[in-house]
């Protein structure tokens, strides 16, 4: 679904992105961890075509991000870890506005809104100006509009940071139950490990634009946590 083949990336002179390669499947989810600085928000833009990068390879369902952009940007969902929203509108006049961009019916947007909204507790303030929400049910709304359309890779920078322990949860489940019934890949970057454990499949660990740990939580959790991993290879290459 998401492959990433040989990414480096600079900034000027200053090389951030070494050589970075790893592949998800349809049904992963896969936190992206590292400290920060460390690149992955950097590594999360340059995948999906929203800055240029210097060389390698990113396809997305098949589609070159560089020679098919419209195609592999189709595919996916991106939420940034501080969403721009149009805080001037009420949660329903933006999540309408999301469903007329993706052209989707009446039928299967309303069902996406009133499904999303109840699974997120937001149903009863959509009516009100987002300008009114805190920033956990910004994230929320900011989430909603992104699973509107059924896309096939959803990436999100830092999506849990904000919310009550109870959201969290929600979606947390609300993932794993996309990855499991509809394939859907979820690639996220996170500083929640525990999280991380208990909802990943697969784990990628950034430092200083290189990537030094791609793997299963499976096996990690073999042999310790993902804490006692992270705190290794961040030693291992001090």
């Amino acid at each position: 679904m998401l492959h990433i083949d040989h990414l480096s990336k600079f900034y000027g002179k200053k090389q951030v992105l070494f050589d970075i390669s790893f592949s998800l499947d349809p049904g992963d989810i896969c936190a992206f961890i590292g400290s920060n600085g460390a690149g992955k928000t950097t590594t999360i833009k340059s995948a999906l075509g929203l800055i240029p990068f210097d060389s390698g390879t990113i396809t997305i369902d098949g589609h070159n991000i560089e020679t098919e952009p419209m195609e592999a940007k189709r595919i996916y969902s991106y939420v940034p870890d501080n969403p721009e929203l149009y805080t001037f509108m009420r949660g329903i006049d933006y999540l309408n506005f999301i469903a007329d961009i993706f052209e989707l019916d009446y039928d299967t947007r309303k069902r996406g809104i009133d499904t999303l909204s109840k699974d997120f507790d937001i149903h009863n303030r959509l009516g009100e100006p987002i300008e009114s929400y805190s920033h956990g049910m910004q994230q929320k709304l900011a989430l909603i509009g992104a699973l509107l359309h059924d896309p096939k890779l959803i990436v999100l920078d830092e999506p849990f940071v904000g919310l009550d322990p109870l959201a969290t949860k929600k979606i947390r489940e609300h993932f794993k139950r996309m990855a499991e019934d509809c394939d859907t890949t979820i690639l996220f970057s996170t500083h929640v490990l525990e999280v991380a454990e208990k909802l990943c499949n697969k784990v990628a660990i950034i430092r200083e634009g290189r990537l030094v740990y791609f793997g299963s939580t499976q096996e990690v959790l073999a042999k310790g946590s993902l804490e006692d991993l992270f705190v290794e290879r961040m030693q291992d290459h001090a």
